[in-house]
């Protein structure tokens, strides 16, 4: 049975954080306004009980803290209703530990909580993020086949001339010495070709002295199939790299730092241009496909006062030459024309925390955005920025892609590991799974989806799934 102040907190969105009322001239006469801390750097993180796993209503809520002073009191207040029963104590190395269960009528959401730490006082707010808890549905109306390519999967692109979906695939922290791209067959999921990147030059160690520099790891992908090529960006080295289709020769490996933690490639194959997101950084660079020579940088301004757009995914419409780019940090999308290179628009994105994937509906120009942070897929007008739909997904709402021939949008939630489908309206009209850390959805042909989904040690297997998912 819960405690009852587990019941009684209510975490309702957008719940004031207000104090308990006081009667006039009532405050001044009792406040003590006692010795304050401002050296504390205390922090205080909640998990779920179930290890990786998001929050959600009614779930167990674990707290954890440090910073504090061996010894004090500390209590955590949702508005003015406490978490736990009794305060906790930080033991002899300032950390506290405590839990408590959450309602199962709790909203959706990021909800502020008060952590006050008493002798010396200090007060400071710790964020609670409630995810959505979409049921599995729908799976009976899609064939979905299952291939095991790599370990360490990011990223897959199709290449409809030639029939073939490659992947890439990378495992670990620098220096990464295991990451390859692959090709399989588009039908059957056979894999056809393996690649392992080139070393990477060394590099220094803290101590001044170089060490092994691993391989040019790969992450993102797009092929150009008008010059059979395959084009990566190698984000530990800050760069990218060009292969052959056919056999998977590296025809092109650019310099370290080319592209500031390079993520996402798209080849426009009319304009003879490649589009790299230089992560964290309002840099767009552009590169020219018939010399494999950098062509130009597009900076983004952002359309918030003394903030910088941090680029994250890519969505290009070739018919329409338009591209669009998440902005990270400031929860924005940016429209960019690719025969100018010039910035159209950047529109904020209201509701969304932490924009990194984006996808745009070529009929209508709406704009899809997946927020990592905040659980949801956000649809804009594509003209105008307006708001279209709002739609909880699940939680960490990583990329989406939206299928012109379907009419539908699948969303790879990484923390909820599902793919979560919409229509066009942003209603859910499936949600797929388990797919334990889906991290990646891309287009096939006729209403085709790949899903990457990076499960191996969930799995206990020796290889991360690719899923081709195809509706009946």
């Amino acid at each position: 049975m819960r405690n009852a102040l587990h019941t009684t907190a209510a975490f309702a969105i957008g719940a004031m954080l207000a104090a308990a009322p006081l009667a006039p001239g009532h405050a001044s006469a009792q406040a003590v306004f006692a010795e304050t801390d401002r050296t504390v750097e205390a922090e205080v993180r909640f998990d779920a009980a179930e290890a990786r796993a998001p929050i959600v209503a009614g779930d167990e809520v674990r707290i954890s803290g440090s910073g504090f002073r061996p010894g004090q009191a500390v209590l955590l207040n949702y508005g003015t209703k406490p978490l736990t029963a009794q305060p906790l104590v930080a033991d002899a190395e300032g950390a506290i530990a405590g839990s408590f269960t959450l309602p199962e009528d709790a909203s959706v959401g990021i909800h502020p909580v008060v952590v006050i730490a008493q002798e010396p006082y200090v007060a400071t707010i710790a964020e609670l993020k409630i995810s959505p808890d979409i049921p599995l549905s729908g799976e009976s109306r899609y064939d979905i086949a299952r291939a095991l390519p790599a370990r360490g999967l990011y990223q897959s692109a199709l290449s409809a001339r030639n029939g073939a979906i490659f992947t890439t695939s990378a495992i670990g922290r620098p220096p990464v010495r295991q990451s390859q791209i692959t090709k399989l067959d588009a039908q059957t999921l056979d894999v056809l070709a393996r690649a392992t990147p080139a070393a990477a030059p060394a590099r220094p160690g803290r101590d001044g002295t170089m060490r092994d520099g691993g391989v040019f790891a790969v992450y993102g992908l797009d092929v150009d199939d008008s010059k059979d090529t395959v084009w990566v960006t190698n984000t530990r080295q800050d760069t990218v790299a060009i292969y052959r289709q056919s056999d998977l020769a590296l025809v092109k490996q650019f310099d370290p730092g080319t592209v500031y933690h390079a993520r996402d490639v798209r080849v426009h194959e009319g304009l003879g241009k490649a589009y790299v997101s230089a992560t964290f950084t309002p840099e767009v660079v552009v590169f020219d496909t018939a010399t494999n020579e950098e062509a130009g940088r597009i900076s983004i301004p952002s359309g918030k006062r003394r903030e910088e757009f941090g680029t994250a995914s890519l969505s290009l419409d070739e018919a329409a030459n338009r591209l669009y780019v998440a902005g990270l940090g400031t929860a924005e999308v940016a429209v960019i024309d690719t025969a100018s290179d010039e910035v159209l628009d950047v529109f904020p994105v209201p509701g969304a925390r932490s924009v990194i994937g984006v996808s745009h509906d070529p009929q209508t120009g709406r704009i899809f955005v997946a927020a990592q942070g905040s659980d949801n897929l956000v649809i804009l007008d594509g003209e105008s920025g307006e708001v279209i739909a709002d739609t909880p997904v699940g939680a960490g709402a990583l990329n989406v892609v939206f299928d012109p021939v379907t009419r539908h949008a699948y969303v790879a939630s990484r923390g909820a590991g599902t793919i979560t489908v919409t229509d066009a309206d942003g209603a859910i009209v499936a949600n797929l799974g388990p797919a334990p850390l889906a991290n990646h959805v891309s287009l096939g042909l006729d209403g085709t989806i790949y899903a990457v989904d990076k499960s191996a040690g969930a799995r206990e297997a020796d290889a991360d799934q690719l899923l081709r998912i195809r509706p009946r």
